[in-house]
């Protein structure tokens, strides 16, 4: 990534460091048996989570699994009850969003934060507008914010013929790439994707997915948050799989299938728990439901270290 500490904008851009010996095999942010709790509402719990730079870390889960809970934890937008937080190795408590950017972190939600009608360049800029003049008649840079939003989207291969028309014209899977593109341009070093994919076709979906893969070509740590494990299968490195807020399976590309991802995410232990009982009732083909034995991938700890 390319330092972008320039004068003359009004929000603040981190400005990138140079890694350490060793920094690649060191974990950007990691949660060691993390839990939070909403009074006597247990949410999450037991949670252990490692991103690496340049890898996509996919977790995936149904409704209601967590998945929400981790990235408000990792965001900054909610604390973690139980377990540790670290961000570099070092225990981190973040009160609001804006700690959690400041250290790298940025999340790209569904809704993904954007104006519908203003241009796609004033959306790049949402909030962080670049500025020129003295105090106090500032005003806009508009041709610095063009050219500078038009430059970083090549950068990450996304080519607009106009950046002036509202960014609510352009397809689901363009505006997802456009706010992957922006959080890049300001220093994230930790992407957190909140279901990219969900309302997409499979042709956009294809193109998010070429910008998360993107994204991680340019060293960044990416959380994939999915409930579509195909789309985690063809960018992922490493998945987790959550079920009722605590981690039912956690393990590297090469220790797990997609078949056996999929059983999981669809409830397969249960399936195959069941298999007996659905035996026994007319019309249901149990021949191609999963053994309890066939689901045993790892669940790795925190502190085995990188996959």
């Amino acid at each position: 990534m390319t330092s972008m500490n320039k004068a003359g904008t009004h929000g603040e851009i981190i400005q990138d460091t140079v890694p350490e010996e060793g920094a690649k095999d060191a974990p950007i942010v990691e949660l060691r048996n993390a839990g939070k709790s909403y009074g006597n509402i247990r949410a999450l719990h037991g949670v252990d989570l490692q991103v690496f730079p340049g890898q996509v870390t996919c977790v995936l889960g149904d409704n209601g699994a967590g998945k929400s809970t981790l990235i408000k934890i990792i965001s900054g937008l909610h604390q973690h009850t139980e377990g540790e937080f670290l961000v570099d190795g070092v225990p981190v408590r973040f009160s609001t969003p804006r700690e959690a950017l400041d250290k790298g972190i940025a999340t790209v939600y569904q809704d993904l934060a954007t104006v519908p009608l203003m241009p796609v360049w004033r959306n790049f800029f949402l909030g962080s507008e670049m500025t020129k003049g003295p105090w106090p008649v500032r005003r806009l840079d508009i041709d610095r914010m063009k050219k500078t939003a038009d430059h970083e989207l090549r950068e990450m291969g996304i080519i607009l013929d106009d950046l002036e028309q509202p960014i609510g014209t352009l397809s689901g899977g363009q505006r997802q790439c456009v706010a992957i593109a922006r959080a890049v341009y300001f220093g994230a070093r930790v992407l957190i994707l909140d279901e990219p994919t969900a309302a997409l076709g499979v042709k956009q979906s294809g193109v998010v997915l070429k910008y998360v893969a993107a994204a991680r070509e340019r060293g960044l740590g990416v959380i994939f948050i999915t409930h579509n494990p195909h789309h985690a299968y063809m960018v992922g490195d490493h998945f987790s799989v959550l079920r009722l807020g605590t981690m039912e399976l956690s393990a590297s590309r090469a220790e797990v299938s997609l078949e056996e991802l999929t059983n999981h995410m669809a409830g397969g232990t249960e399936l195959a728990a069941l298999k007996h009982e659905l035996s026994q009732v007319r019309g249901v083909d149990v021949d191609e439901l999963p053994e309890a034995k066939d689901l045993g991938a790892p669940v790795a700890t925190a502190s085995e270290g990188k996959s």
